[in-house]
This record gives C-alpha cells, sequence and structure tokens, in this order.
C-alpha cells in the first residue's frame, strides 16, 4: 500500500486491491452474464464507491476507449491495404473518419478485446466518477479522464448515426451519463476546464431526437436528444 499527496489532503492507494477490483467486476459481469445491463451496471457501481475504486473506474473509462481507438485504428489500415484510401483517425473526433468510410466500418464496442462492455463495466464507472466529481479530480489526474469521457461519448453517438446501432434503453442511459459526468468534472476541476471538443460542438449546433428501443423487444420506449442534452449540461 502507499500514499500519495494530494493537495491538502493524503489519499490511500492499494495498487494489489485496485488490481483485483479490476479483475473481479472483468469477470463476473458482462454480456455472458444472464441479468439485466442496468442491473449488473449498479452492482459494479456499489463495488467502486472508494478512492481504489474510483481509480479502477477511471482505468476502465481508459482502457476502453484505448481499446476502441485500437479497433477502428486496425480498420482504418485494412482500408487502406484493401483499396488504397487513406482515413485519419482523430481521437478527439471521430465523426469524419465515420462519415468518410461508415459503410465501411464495423462499430465493435461490444466486442473489444479486455471484457469490458460498455453498458455494464463503462456505464458503471461513467457513473461512480461523476457522482464522485470533487473527489475523482484529486485522486486522478482530471483532464485525460474528461478527454476519455468525450471520446467514448463520440463513439456511442456515432454508433447511432454510422454504425447502424440500435439505439435501446441501456445506449440511451450511457450516452446520457457521459454527458453528465463530463458537465460534474467540468465543474470540479480545479483549473479553467479545456474546451469542449469538435464532436459535442458540432452536435450542440443539432436538434435531433432519436427513438429509443426497449432493449429486448422492437418498442420504442422514448426519445433521446444528445444536442439538446449537452446544451443544457454543458453550456449552463
Amino acid at each position: 500500500m502507499r500514499w500519495f499527496q494530494l493537495g491538502k489532503r493524503r489519499a490511500e492507494q492499494d495498487p494489489a486491491r485496485q488490481q483485483a477490483l479490476l479483475r473481479d467486476v472483468r469477470q463476473r459481469f458482462g454480456a455472458h452474464v444472464p441479468a439485466p445491463f442496468g442491473a449488473q451496471a449498479e452492482a459494479v457501481a456499489g463495488l467502486l464507491a472508494d478512492d481504489d475504486g474510483l481509480i479502477v473506474a477511471a482505468r476502465i473509462l481508459g482502457e476502453f476507449a484505448d481499446a476502441a481507438y485500437g479497433e477502428l485504428f486496425a480498420q482504418a489500415g485494412e482500408l487502406y491495404r484493401r483499396t488504397g484510401r487513406g482515413f485519419a483517425v482523430d481521437r478527439r473526433n471521430y465523426r469524419p473518419l465515420w462519415q468518410a468510410a461508415g459503410p465501411e466500418l464495423r462499430w465493435s464496442l461490444f466486442e473489444l478485446p479486455g471484457g469490458l462492455h460498455p453498458y455494464v463495466q463503462v456505464a458503471a464507472a461513467v457513473t461512480v466518477l461523476g457522482a464522485q466529481a470533487k473527489r475523482t479530480v484529486r485522486v486522478t489526474d482530471p483532464d485525460p479522464l474528461l478527454a476519455y469521457v468525450f471520446e467514448v461519448l463520440d463513439l456511442t453517438v456515432a454508433g447511432w448515426e454510422y454504425g447502424r446501432v440500435r439505439v435501446d434503453v441501456d445506449g440511451a442511459a450511457l450516452a446520457d451519463r457521459l454527458i453528465s459526468t463530463a458537465r460534474d468534472l467540468r465543474a470540479a476541476m480545479p483549473d479553467e476546464p479545456p474546451p469542449l471538443p469538435p464532436p459535442v460542438r458540432e452536435l450542440m449546433r443539432r436538434n435531433n431526437t432519436v427513438d429509443v428501443y426497449a432493449p429486448t423487444e422492437h418498442r420504442i420506449a422514448g426519445a433521446f436528444n444528445p444536442g439538446r442534452t449537452m446544451r443544457e449540461s454543458l453550456l449552463a
């Protein structure tokens, strides 16, 4: 166990416990478990409530974003080898990539290496990081963490628009949590937060509402307007 300084307070870190927590939430939860994603996410969030849990939550988000970037980068490379067409893969803005090559790309966030599911471990991580935003920015580096939040949000909405991903209750809940967590982290940052990234600014200029489907039925359960939600949360 080691201690590190955080302003005028000290936080306790236990790397061994963090590894055990990460292994536990990776193995015990996910698509292979016959329980609703929302219930699983709530259970995972309960395991990540202390400082070690916050650090694990930040690792989950970063690992997931890194794996998603690696997958899209590999797809862009394969497209170049097959067609000779080059595509930039910009982690701050995936929208130009999807707009240029969308029909030829696979949205694969449900099956990334590492065993993290966007609606389970990632949703839980985002929830606890936002719920304890003031503590989060003290036990983690908030700048890269906020960038990961926006990156996963960009990937999620791009999947709806370009990746033929059906917007269901779990997906809309994840997007809503990402937006609210970005808001809370920005408000808790000790310094001026960085500018909003290009995909957020682009979506804020739009007012498109998408139908939200029940997870296991082909019926509309509600509606979600990403641009309006971002404006209301991030421009307040």
